[in-house]
């Protein structure tokens, strides 16, 4: 008889597709939109960076509060209610005639994307495993990286049917898919007899003995994890990694340009750095799993900070092999390794206040890094000495990543 499947695989799906549309449209898409808005209105690059900015704010100012939601009531209700946000965000943001209303329709996509973002769909997968996590979110946050695909999808669209009507697309195309996926979320597994990773009730404590450790029922709290000192290691590296992150996303296809690469070479860039990344999610995701998750970790800052030099002279397509094979594994890599070592070092009871206050502080770092590259390009006419600062910031937050102490206490 052939074995069920545990309905915690289903979630891991219905978040990853939620993903692949939100990461394609909102977060990798954008940079598509970049150059004919601005052709349009003649706004600055700083100024439509800050747009890029408002936008990340589902993994800022909301994200504490959207982790408190998901805590108190559940993934299902803020994925359902994300979708038909943003929808109505990206159709408002097609009708933008002015600046001022250009950021009125970030601010709304914002809100509704903190519904759908990682806050809430880490959550979702973190309440179904525990020896399995970095496995799960593994496979969650490919479908983001597989978000990809879209931009050259967009980037056609723009060419064919202008930016306004690509909006337009965009917006129905996220209530057609989000909708019905947001139903097939579920909180717990204890809610259905079940418990983490697929265990029935007669199977728990022993298969989550871990080697030499007590394991603990017992769940940390929120006031004890503020003060410890590893969960703001954590913190301040993820502000860097962010910085870096949002610039490069934001800013590949305006850099690429002034490089003089054609616009769909620059699209197709563009769209290889989150596809790429899908080897760091899966494979640093499982060696997470097997090693310790610490130096899983100060990899993918390692190599990112390598990607970053590469960056700086991608024009050259040897060069640009490497960036990829450096920049993008390192930077999927650390996203799921960012919630997975939450889950083991600190437990699954205040998972979305956890990851909800670490996206919060790393989108100061996804404020500044964009439109700081803005800023500077405008300055000087030039992205490189920027692409090295960040480099180097990422070699440097290899050592916070390192002092992340594991706690004695094996949360469950």
């Amino acid at each position: 008889m052939m074995k069920k499947i545990f309905y915690g695989w289903w979630i891991v799906l219905a978040c990853s597709l939620i993903g692949f549309y939100v990461g394609g449209v909102i977060f990798y898409g954008f940079t598509a939109f970049f150059e004919p808005i601005r052709e349009e209105f003649g706004w600055s690059y700083t100024q439509i960076s800050l747009a890029a900015s408002l936008r990340g704010l589902e993994m800022g100012i909301f994200s504490p509060f959207v982790g408190f939601l998901v805590d108190r009531f559940g993934s299902k209700r803020l994925i359902f209610w994300g979708t038909i946000t943003i929808g109505f965000g990206l159709i408002l943001l097609s009708r933008t005639e002015s600046l001022a209303m250009f950021y009125g329709s970030f601010l709304l996509i914002a809100f509704g994307a903190g519904g759908c973002a990682m806050v809430v769909t880490m959550s979702a997968v973190a309440n179904w495993f525990h020896r399995k996590i970095g496995l799960a979110l593994g496979v969650m946050a490919s479908g983001v990286g597989a978000s990809g695909l879209m931009v050259p999808v967009i980037v056609k669209l723009i060419d064919v049917y202008g930016w306004r009507t690509t909006l337009i697309i965009s917006g129905l195309g996220m209530w057609i898919l989000g909708i019905p996926l947001s139903f097939l979320i579920r909180n717990r597994p204890e809610q259905y007899g079940w418990f983490p990773d697929g265990m029935p009730p007669s199977e728990r404590i022993p298969s989550l003995e871990d080697k030499g450790t007590a394991v603990a029922t017992v769940e940390i709290s929120f006031r004890e994890l503020v003060k410890k000192r590893s969960f703001l290691y954590l913190i301040i590296a993820e502000v860097i990694r962010m910085m870096i992150i949002a610039a490069v996303i934001v800013h590949i296809m305006p850099y690429l340009s002034s490089l003089g690469l054609p616009r769909v070479t620059a699209g197709l860039f563009a769209g290889i750095i989150p596809l790429a990344s899908i080897i760091g999610r899966f494979g640093f995701g499982w060696l997470g799993d097997l090693f310790d998750k610490r130096y899983a970790m100060a990899w993918t800052y390692g190599i990112i900070s390598l990607g970053m030099l590469a960056f700086c002279y991608v024009q050259i397509i040897w060069v640009a092999f490497f960036f990829f094979l450096l920049f993008s594994p390192g930077y999927g890599g650390s996203i799921v390794l960012r919630g997975a070592i939450l889950r083991e070092y600190f437990g699954r009871n205040s998972f979305g206040k956890m990851i909800g206050i670490t996206m919060g502080a790393g989108s100061i770092g996804g404020i500044i890094g964009p439109t700081l590259a803005g800023w500077l390009f405008d300055t000087v006419g030039s992205y490189r000495l920027i692409w090295l600062v960040f480099g180097v910031l990422s070699a440097l937050s290899i050592s916070l990543v390192l002092k992340i102490e594991k706690d004695t206490v094996n949360y469950l």
